[in-house]
């Protein structure tokens, strides 16, 4: 499924997802949210503010935690799309080696 970006005010952000400006300031200058062209909005996915508001209010988390978790969350999600190519070639790879002849199973 393809990410939804949105560009949104500070204020709506307040609004939508309870954070605060200095909340979201502190979000951009820990690079997890990407200020937008337009003064005083940011520019990213809804699933990623929706995510840090859970984690920051519902979760009572730092914004220093948080800052963890989105990195662990981002190398998980780069090595899931790793795994999905490597899966997807090997099968290519089989797909092509059963086409031009037998297959020896080996014993490892």
């Amino acid at each position: 499924m393809e990410p939804t970006f949105i560009t949104i005010t500070l204020l709506e952000c307040s609004a939508h997802y309870g954070l605060s400006e200095a909340d979201v300031r502190e979000f951009i200058d820990l690079g997890l949210l990407q200020e937008a062209e337009t003064p005083d909005a940011i520019h990213g996915e809804a699933d990623d503010l929706a995510r840090l508001s859970r984690l920051h209010h519902d979760l009572g988390m730092s914004k220093e935690a948080i800052d963890i978790i989105v990195a662990m969350r981002r190398r998980l999600v780069a090595l899931q799309d790793a795994l999905a190519q490597q899966t997807a070639r090997a099968a290519q790879l089989e797909r092509f080696l059963r086409g031009s002849g037998p297959i020896i199973e080996a014993d490892f």
